[in-house]
């Protein structure tokens, strides 16, 4: 693999940011994320079902719906956004700048949806809460999500959320296994992009810094982070408790892991030093061919573990009467 030296000093810091000339998503993908998508991919109709959902409804429509409470970030409209936006798709060689949006939330969130054309929206609770470095640890996570393909499969998570709270007639029993299937996978995709956002800003400290502060909402003098660190360690101490916190998770409809667990897998990429490895310029990069199939999977099995994969093998069945059901209720 090439070495790039391509450096730019960053605002008030002597060090200097790599770009990561053509960096490829597998870089920073978790191999639990990869194996659960494949997973679900398996699953009988299980594609099929997600994009006649979206058809349904139209790309146009969702991505008009999303954005209708927001405001476009670009050069005239919130520039200190813009400008962090900017260095973050630099730093990790974006293909291009996708739509950034503000919305007037307090809930501390960001988001990347849509399907061919995706884009990202940021709350602005995340903006009273975090400095300008972590917002653009936030962004680069949001981008990490649309350069790894997630956001078909978050914008249709977000959708069967909403409409399995209203009691949509599609979204019965069957179709809630879906939705428990892609909330496993979402949880999985977080630790990828974690890993994106990382690299955007190329500052542990800080990242870890930001995990803080969305988990626990209090400034910098009345937190420590390392005691924070101390309290993620917590789970790596305790072998596989990771696992079962995933799957009480299951139970309790969560798209995102605890911030104390995402601080845990963080640390433990950034020790086992593959996150050095990037920095150095050892990634693969984009048009380079992916890994063989078998090996892709074979890696995954390893992060993924046996219970996980028993319990998305159990959903095949419903995830098939969901297709069926579907096509019913679209034929009406």
């Amino acid at each position: 693999m090439a070495h790039d030296d391509h450096r730019r000093p960053t605002d008030g810091d002597a060090s200097a940011t790599r770009i990561l000339t053509d960096i490829s998503s597998r870089a920073w993908e978790h191999s639990a994320d990869r194996a659960a998508l494949a997973a679900l991919r398996k699953l009988p109709l299980f594609d099929q079902v997600l994009r006649t959902l979206f058809g349904f409804f139209g790309e146009k429509p969702i991505r008009l719906a999303f954005q209708a409470n927001a405001v476009r970030v670009g050069p005239n409209q919130f520039p200190r956004i813009w400008s962090l936006y900017e260095d973050v798709c630099r730093t990790l060689d974006a293909p291009r700048r996708y739509p950034l949006l503000i919305s007037q939330n307090p809930v501390v969130n960001a988001g990347a949806y849509g399907m061919s054309e995706p884009f990202i929206i940021l709350n602005s609770g995340t903006l009273l809460l975090l400095e300008d470095r972590q917002v653009a640890y936030v962004l680069g996570h949001e981008v990490g999500h649309v350069m790894s393909d997630h956001v078909l499969y978050r914008t249709m998570t977000e959708l069967l959320i909403q409409l399995a709270g209203l009691g949509f007639p599609i979204v019965g029993l069957a179709a809630r296994a879906i939705l428990v299937g892609l909330l496993e996978w979402s949880r999985k995709a977080e630790l990828s992009a974690d890993r994106a956002g990382l690299l955007a800003i190329q500052d542990p400290d800080e990242v870890m810094g930001t995990m803080l502060a969305m988990a626990g909402g209090g400034k910098d003098e009345e937190t420590s982070l390392a005691e924070f660190i101390r309290q993620a360690e917590e789970y790596r101490e305790s072998g596989d408790m990771a696992d079962q916190v995933f799957k009480v998770l299951n139970l309790l409809g969560q798209s995102h892991p605890f911030w104390v667990l995402r601080v845990s897998e963080l640390r433990g990429w950034i020790e086992e030093g593959a996150y050095d490895r990037v920095i150095r310029g050892e990634y693969p990069r984009r048009g380079e061919p992916d890994p063989a199939y078998k090996e892709d999977l074979t890696e995954a099995a390893q992060a993924y573990k046996t219970g996980a994969k028993d319990f998305l093998g159990q959903m095949a069945g419903t995830a098939r009467r969901v297709g069926e059901n579907l096509r019913e209720n679209f034929r009406r």
